[in-house]
């Protein structure tokens, strides 16, 4: 009869660690991971579509280069550095801008890659600010007292203004592709809104490098750009995903 709770205690403790490694393994079933490496660098390259409007457009030149550089899983540190020249001309007068510009942020990626994809569909911030000249070609002067001959005055008299700026703020939208290892194609759309500009005394600022053409001195614009880059592989982390 003594024997029977000697049993009953060994059969109880049987079926304990029985059903803790179980358990275990279970555990370690539902924890089974893969690891993929995520590279963080130097992305750099340039906007192509300045580059083709410089070769097709006669009234415009201009050059950018891009960069970025990641800094946690979804956010990278952004910018533009560029150069550009745009004549504008209508009816009234021509006028030609030109000058050099800086942009800087962030930005975000919203896209949840696949396994060791690495695409982005982004929004970002820039602070821009830029320093140009421009130069009144010729305009149009009327006469609305003479009602016998022509009105119109061509003044071809050339007028440069420097030491011009302006500063603005940008978000942006837009999508970076990687066509294969470390080279990507991108396309974005900027909206912007103009902080403060120095203009030339009794001219306005037509066309501002790196925030482009000014709507009847109203201080919103836009831009969008197509994009070629290469990523400069500094470092890798893991991405790690967990398998059921």
């Amino acid at each position: 009869m003594k024997m029977r709770p000697i049993l009953i205690f060994c059969i109880s403790l049987f079926w304990l660690v029985g059903t803790m490694t179980g358990a275990s393994q279970e555990e370690v079933t539902l924890k089974d991971s893969t690891i993929y490496k995520q590279k963080y660098g130097l992305r750099l390259g340039t906007d192509i579509g300045k580059l083709i409007r410089t070769a097709v457009d006669k009234n415009y030149s201009g050059f950018e280069i891009i960069g970025d550089f990641r800094i946690t899983k979804k956010l990278y540190i952004a910018g533009e550095l560029g150069i550009e020249e745009r004549t504008i001309s209508d009816n009234a007068l021509n006028a030609t801008s030109q000058g050099s510009f800086l942009k800087a942020g962030v930005d975000y990626n919203m896209y949840q890659n696949w396994l060791d994809m690495d695409n982005l569909i982004f929004v970002g911030f820039r602070v821009g600010g830029s320093s140009f000249n421009q130069t009144l070609n010729a305009y149009s002067i009327y006469n609305v007292n003479n009602s016998y001959w022509d009105n119109e005055v061509i003044v071809d008299d050339p007028q440069e203004f420097s030491g011009l700026n302006a500063l603005w703020l940008e978000m942006v939208f837009g999508i970076k592709a990687e066509l294969v290892k470390n080279l990507y194609m991108g396309i974005n759309v900027q909206l912007k809104g103009l902080i403060t500009e120095k203009s030339p005394d009794n001219f306005e600022n037509l066309w501002i490098p790196g925030f482009n053409k000014t709507f009847d001195s109203g201080p919103l614009g836009w831009g969008f750009g197509y994009t070629l880059s290469y990523r400069i592989p500094v470092f890798k982390k893991d991405k790690v995903v967990y398998e059921e």
